[in-house]
């Protein structure tokens, strides 16, 4: 036993000496050596600190530095690097290389919560990021979802005032569901989003045991410029597993970082998480022949209507060196497409083109996609220049175009297709709401233990609203399937014949 001590303590020093020695000298950021990082430089021995002390100053001018604004959305996150290969070649469909048999593109994925801040419980009731970024030869593609295959609204002119109803209220800086149904009152087109925000898929177990969705249609174009509209979709090859309410609490006593420690500790051991990704497509003059608006963003495509097919399968197999350098600093934008890949008409979708390259902006700065994680390996050519952190290596006389001195030719391949327009410009409702059909069929599927789990919970929060409020949205709930409507009044103490009263005014 006392051999086995030795040998223990010699590792244990030897592997000391070794961290020693592999560390190096402790320098400034300017790589000068430091001389003492214990004792500030003062006048005398009673006196002052001196601000001639530059390692002082800069340790605090960095420190004070080190936060830089969190999201407002996804704030809390975890990530992870990993391989895509395709399994099908999609050249009839797609000018995007990476759809080809066999290829392999390097990515990485960011998991995070939605509404809830960089520190909050992962246990909390939200909706959960699944961001993928394709790091092809095209440049990078932001494959950018959530596992929520549908949305609370539908067109982005809304999005602010969503996320304001999620969050904490001004006066109090906690949520609360009387002002959160305030809004979702007059937001039909949420109830399906809101049923599955408050069964147990709000609480998922596991960002391994999770699917994701893109949520928006997009666009496949091929190289003769012909497009067809599509949705993609992550399935868990780990399956999916959520927690029901009770063990929601007792995981969050025992760990609020259950997630994103799950998925560490899975990597580091070898557990490779995986995923298949399964594509649906539907012609452009499909469109009009559903009864519901398909580019509409809280609308699934059914799948008895419209099959996926898989197209390849997604490995996450090395965890990040450095959660902010990596994770924090990752910058998805639905706006980073390549060439055979374009945006829907969907209305939501159109704004967060702008918003979220626009935030990643105001985060990390102009210069934010030359950052290692964000860095494109395929060849950035642009013209764009200077700013902030700019670590590029623009040369020469040129930055403009076109020059006759420095030709930069544009590639006709690349040109966005053409998309038939007719009509005058509006601000109208789409014309084909349907809100409340799928949320019935969502709850439908449910067995009835998730279908108890749902009424607990959503009418609890509903009994929180106000009464105008609360009899509005149990009609809304009424409407997508009596059954559900019913029991939740009852959960809500609600005026069932009111309910019943005000369901059948709508219009679905």
């Amino acid at each position: 036993m006392k051999h086995r001590r030795l040998f223990v303590a010699l590792t244990f020093a030897s592997s000391l000496l070794v961290a020693t020695a592999n560390a190096g000298q402790l320098t400034r950021d300017n790589g000068a050596l430091v001389g003492d990082n214990q004792n500030s430089q003062t006048a005398g021995a009673e006196g002052p600190v001196l601000l001639q002390d530059v390692h002082l100053i800069q340790k605090l001018q960095r420190f004070d530095r080190e936060r830089i604004p969190e999201r407002v959305v996804h704030a809390r996150g975890a990530g992870a690097y990993g391989v895509f290969t395709a399994s099908e070649t999609l050249t009839d469909i797609s000018q995007a290389t990476l759809f080809t048999a066999g290829k392999q593109t390097p990515v990485f994925v960011r998991f995070s919560s939605v509404v809830h801040g960089n520190h909050s419980p992962e246990t909390l009731r939200d909706p959960r990021g699944f961001a993928t970024k394709f790091y092809t030869e095209q440049g990078n593609w932001d494959l950018v979802g959530n596992n929520f295959p549908t949305f609370f609204i539908r067109d982005a002119i809304k999005f602010p005032d969503m996320v304001h109803a999620f969050k904490p209220d001004p006066d109090k800086n906690y949520g609360t569901n009387r002002t959160l149904f305030d809004f979702f009152q007059h937001v039909p087109e949420a109830t399906r989003t809101l049923t599955l925000l408050f069964s147990n898929e709000g609480t998922p177990a596991s960002y391994r045991e999770m699917d994701g969705s893109s949520v928006h249609a997009y666009k496949l174009v091929n190289a003769d410029g012909q497009y067809r509209y599509v949705k993609f979709s992550w399935k868990s090859q780990q399956g999916v597993r959520n927690h029901d309410p009770r063990q929601a609490q007792t995981v969050q006593g025992q760990d609020f970082n259950h997630m994103s420690r799950d998925l560490l500790t899975a990597i580091d051991a070898g557990n490779f998480p995986r995923w298949d990704l399964y594509l649906q497509v539907l012609e452009a003059e499909q469109l009009a022949k559903f009864d519901f608006d398909p580019l509409d963003a809280t609308k699934i495509w059914p799948e008895e209507l419209i099959p996926s097919r898989r197209i390849g399968s997604m490995e996450l197999n090395r965890n990040p060196a450095n959660i902010f350098q990596e994770t924090e600093q990752v910058a998805m934008a639905p706006g980073n497409l390549i060439p055979g890949i374009e945006p829907s008409e969907d209305r939501l979708l159109q704004g967060r083109l702008f918003s979220y390259a626009d935030t990643q902006m105001y985060r990390l700065g102009a210069n934010h996609q030359q950052l290692p994680i964000n860095r494109a390996k395929a060849e950035v050519n642009s013209n764009n220049q200077d700013g902030a952190m700019n670590s590029g290596a623009r040369v020469g006389e040129v930055n403009y175009e076109p020059s006759t001195l420095q030709p930069r030719p544009q590639a006709a391949s690349a040109r966005y297709s053409n998309l038939p327009l007719d009509g005058m410009t509006q601000q109208r409702r789409i014309a084909r709401e349907q809100n409340f059909r799928q949320a019935g069929e969502l709850y439908r599927s449910f067995d009835r233990k998730k279908q108890q789990d749902l009424v607990q919970q959503l009418g609890s929060a509903l009994g929180e609203a106000d009464v105008a409020a609360r009899q509005t949205m149990l009609s809304y709930f009424y409407k997508a399937d009596a059954g559900y409507g019913e029991a939740l009044t009852r959960v809500a103490k609600g005026d069932v014949s009111q309910v019943r009263a005000l369901a059948q005014a709508l219009v679905d």
